[in-house]
């Protein structure tokens, strides 16, 4: 299976909500949510697809041949690309009914696992929809991290114990989720989550914990201040917010406010290895990738999941030996320019 093949068997099965477009960047599809949208107007999305297209990467050859080492250690733990897979839920009520949460969620640990990278898993108003991902996690040896949504704290706390009799290697919490109504409506009210409350879901247990959704400096001082892992740069896709900065604009403001105290993530809008590359020279650490990863496991399931990722890696690769990196640490901001 290569991934042209991959692409035409997903637009087959998820074309009522995403076309799957040549360039995966919230156009077509702005303001369609539930679908795979943008929120409103479409700009978070679209915005974070053009600024990342903004940033040009500096050619640099001139230097001696060495063998490129794209690995990458987090969460204890070593990877083979500095990519995952970012969390995704509702997939048929977004995508396709062709496949549930649990289908999902094994296309995805499953590919990332054969890929030597991990996969986000995600939560719902049901136990199950947090309890059967969980499941597929331990399957596959630890391969994968819960994210929970902004709960009350006694069921964050609740849900990462689950996440360590799992197996899991570190714990995740969209706090962008805060403002989804649509689960108050369903009678499971998500909200926003205080200082004082992380310290004490971050002290409940020893997984690294990761909060996704910082999008400011603040928000990164009051997450280090918390005890977080680390973060994620993210504005939810574009789906919580209208009219949102992209991600990699506020990127290396906070990568230089948080100055190596705690680990950065980044997801919105990233599509391909020159973006990941973009990602790490701004202050990343490592890329989380959402839209396209679910094309990925519409179109081919497990190995269509592992295809998009060794896609990803070799484009990595190829733009490090252009740029003259060896190392993912030899990526700085000196490797790009923002035009």
């Amino acid at each position: 299976m290569n991934y042209s093949e991959v692409l035409d068997r997903a637009r087959e099965l998820v074309h009522e909500k995403c076309k799957v477009c040549k360039e995966c960047n919230g156009v077509v599809c702005k303001g369609q949510v539930p679908g795979v949208g943008g929120k409103g107007s479409g700009s978070g999305f679209i915005r974070n697809w053009q600024k990342i297209n903004d940033v040009k990467i500096n050619l640099d050859t001139i230097v001696v041949q060495k063998e490129i080492d794209t690995s990458v250690e987090l969460f204890g733990m070593k990877f083979k690309y500095p990519v995952f897979a970012a969390p995704i839920g509702a997939v048929g009520l977004n995508y396709s009914p062709a496949l549930d949460d649990f289908e999902y969620t094994q296309a995805i640990i499953g590919g990332c696992k054969e890929a030597e990278v991990l996969g986000f898993t995600g939560d719902g108003v049901k136990d199950e929809f947090y309890d059967l991902p969980l499941q597929v996690v331990k399957d596959n040896d630890g391969h994968g991290i819960p994210t929970i949504k902004p709960w009350k704290k006694e069921e964050i706390i609740a849900k990462i114990k689950k996440a360590e009799d799992n197996g899991a290697p570190a714990v995740a919490m969209d706090i962008d989720a805060a403002g989804l109504v649509t689960l108050a409506l369903l009678g499971k009210p998500v909200g926003t989550k205080s200082v004082e409350e992380l310290k004490e879901i971050i002290a409940s247990t020893k997984l690294p914990v990761i909060l996704k959704g910082v999008m400011t400096v603040e928000g990164a001082k009051k997450a280090l201040e918390a005890g977080a892992y680390g973060i994620v740069v993210s504005n939810h896709g574009g789906r919580v917010l209208d009219h949102t900065p992209a991600t990699i604009e506020v990127l290396p403001a906070i990568a230089e406010a948080v100055q190596g105290k705690m680990k950065i993530l980044i997801d919105g809008g990233f599509r391909t290895g020159l973006d990941i590359f973009k990602a790490l020279a701004l202050g990343a650490d490592a890329v989380l990738i959402g839209r396209p990863y679910a094309v990925a496991a519409y179109g081919g399931g497990a190995e269509g999941v592992k295809v998009y990722t060794e896609k990803l890696g070799n484009e990595l690769k190829e733009t490090m030996i252009m740029a003259g990196c060896h190392e993912l640490k030899d990526i700085n901001r000196d490797k790009v320019s923002i035009g």
